[in-house]
Parts: C-alpha cells; structure tokens; sequence
C-alpha cells in the first residue's frame, strides 16, 4: 500500500541507533522485519548487539524465527511472545527500544509508553516509526482520498479483504498527531522528545531519551 516506500522508511528508522554494540529490545516485532534489518547493519561493521523481538503473536515470531535460519541469522536473537503494556524485562534493560508500526494497533498506549520507559537504561532511546499526519496542505487530501477510497477497494482485489484495510485506515486516522504524540512521550517520562517526518508526513520517527 505503500508503493514501497516502507523499505525506506524502515531503513531510516535503522539509521537511527547510534551504538550497533547494543542490547537493542524490538517490540511488536512481528516476522522480524526491524530486528533484521538492524542485525545485518550490525554485522556489516563487524559489531555484536543483542535483540530481543518481542510480539504478543507466537505465530508471528514462529516465522521471525525461520525467516533468521533461512538467512542463517544464528546469534545474538531472542524471541519472546509478549504484549508492549506489560513487559516481562527488568528495569533499566536496553540501550534501545524500537517499535515500527505497532504502536498505533496497542490499546493502552500510554501504558506501552511508560513499559518503554521502563525498561530503557539510562540514556536509552525510545524509537518509533508509525503513520502519521500529512501536514502539507496541497497534499493532505490526495492521500486522505486514496487512504480512504483507494486503499479499501486495493485490499478487496489482492487479499478479498476490504474490511481489515479499511481497519488499517481507520487506525490510522485516530493516531495522535505528531506534537500530540510527542507530549504522550513527555508524560511518559521521556526528554529530548522529537519526531521527523517521512514523505511529507505521511509515517513519522519519533524519538525521546530516558535521562
């Protein structure tokens, strides 16, 4: 639905740890597309992280876990089947926390917030990629017209599905928007709190330190 572009967008969510040495914590993993991605950057300078892929579906980190053996991604992962409001790490865990286009799909989201806050070391960076607000004006309803107009009909020809598109739009739209969010970050303890936007808003990263 995105015309490809979420590759782009998860590479730059990537670019964004600093210290590839890390114990880096990727939550609503899914089939470990981040985690990947962060461990292959890792291993192409020659650094060791450790990431623990964490998704509330064991069916999901099932597939995580061949998708590692299928690319002979051996060390330095671990899988546990969680949900992001209740996270069964100690406190002052990671040096990273990461989240790409989970956060909106969780129900308490200020809960997951401080559970983030939580388990981040000191000087920890809380990562986010998810969809956003378009706030160019000429633009905004181009994409308002093809998320709701489009995007449905798109599902219904290639996965007989409409509904769980207009599911994907609809959770979409009621996401804060971005200064919104970043205020939910402060509330949850966060400093440093800021976000860039990606394709004139249409994703955004956001980020916050725990100090």
């Amino acid at each position: 639905m995105s015309l490809g572009l979420h590759r782009l967008w998860k590479d730059e969510l990537v670019r964004q740890i600093a210290n590839l040495q890390a114990n880096i914590l990727d939550v609503a993993s899914g089939t470990g597309d981040i985690a990947f991605r962060i461990k292959k950057r890792a291993d192409l300078r020659g650094n060791t992280c450790h990431i623990t892929l964490c998704d509330i579906n064991p069916a999901m980190l099932k597939i995580a876990r061949e998708k590692a053996v299928n690319s002979n991604i051996l060390q330095g992962l671990e899988y546990v089947a969680h949900n992001a409001e209740q996270l069964p790490f100690p406190d002052n865990s990671f040096e990273y926390y990461t989240i790409s286009f989970g956060i909106r799909n969780v129900p308490n989201i200020k809960q997951a917030l401080k559970e983030a806050y939580r388990v981040l070391k000191p000087m920890g960076k809380f990562l986010c990629l998810e969809f956003s607000k378009v706030e160019n004006e000429w633009f905004k309803p181009i994409y308002e017209f093809y998320s709701f107009n489009i995007i449905p009909k798109i599902g219904k020809v290639i996965a007989d599905n409409e509904s769980a598109y207009r599911y994907l739009v609809e959770s979409i739209s009621n996401f804060p928007e971005q200064d919104k969010f970043s205020v939910m970050l402060k509330d949850a303890g966060f400093s440093r709190v800021e976000y860039k936007n990606l394709t004139c808003g249409i994703t955004a990263i956001h980020s916050g330190y725990k100090l």
